[in-house]
Order: C-alpha cells, then structure tokens, then sequence
C-alpha cells in the first residue's frame, strides 16, 4: 500500500506575524550554491499567497468574477546575508498598514529555530494594491480590509 503524504503546511499565524517555512533547493542557486537575488522576492510572494489563503481572502475568485486583483506597487528590499543551498527558511510577514486599496507587509527571511538567534538574509517592505481588471486601484473588498486589520492586531478572525 501507498501512503500519501499529508498536504503540505508550510504556513502558520503566530501572533501578529504570518510564518512560511521553505527549504532552498539546487534550482533556486547559482553555481557557487548562494540564493539568486530574485529568488528571494518569490519566497515572499508565496509567504504572502499563503498568508492570504489562511486569513480566507480568494484571490483567485476575485480575479475570475472581474473584482480585481492584487499588485505590488511598491518594494523595498535590503540583502544582509547570502541564503545557502540546503537552508531551511523562515519569512515571517507582518502587515503594517491598512488602507482603502492597499496595504503595505514588512517580511523577513531569517534562518534558524530559536527567535533570539535567528539569522536574517533579507528584509522587505511590500505595498500591494488592489486593482480593477482596467488597472486602476480599487477599494479591497471590505471583508478583506478587517481580515488585514485583525492580522495586524494579531486577532485573526476564524476562517
């Protein structure tokens, strides 16, 4: 008999903060075995998409019934160490503001089991938009904006 494996959970709200574990694997080096540089902003994209599947917000019916979707309009990203082949990683992801059309999510990505000695590669502020189908921002959908603001509070709401 088979067994197949449970679905994975990479993601978890603890507090405040939304955690994302990954590992990094050959693909996501270059030859020497270091993280390419935009490999970084895809961990944390995915910590956000998984963020936002936790806290019930479908982006994917958004985007199918014309409501809109999400972008990012602004990025700020600071590398302070090099992530290896092999490094299991932690983004951990926090929203720092709410507004009408968007809101703006500082995230690390550290290495390491114990919060006193973590060891942090990157730090980024990301502000993403909601936005209608023609491009333009759009008000988030009001349910979303209070799913953000209980993150922020760290009251996740119960799905």
């Amino acid at each position: 008999m088979t067994l197949i494996p449970p679905p994975f959970e990479p993601g978890a709200f603890v507090g405040a903060a939304h955690h994302y574990r990954a590992r990094i694997y050959y693909e996501d080096t270059d030859l020497s075995g270091i993280v390419y540089h935009a490999n970084y902003l895809r961990y944390m994209e995915r910590a956000r998409s998984d963020m936002l599947r936790l806290a019930d917000i479908d982006q994917r019916a958004a985007i199918e019934s014309g409501e809109g979707a999400w972008a990012v309009t602004d990025l700020q990203i600071k590398y302070r160490r090099p992530a290896k082949l092999d490094d299991d990683i932690l983004v951990v992801s926090t929203v720092e503001a709410v507004r009408g059309a968007s809101v703006a999510i500082a995230q690390r990505i550290l290495r390491g089991d114990d919060p006193l000695s973590f060891e942090t590669f990157t730090e980024g502020q990301v502000i993403v938009a909601f936005l209608a189908p023609d491009g333009r921002p759009r008000r988030q959908p009001t349910g979303w904006a209070k799913r953000f603001t209980a993150i922020m509070n760290g009251e996740m709401i119960p799905c």
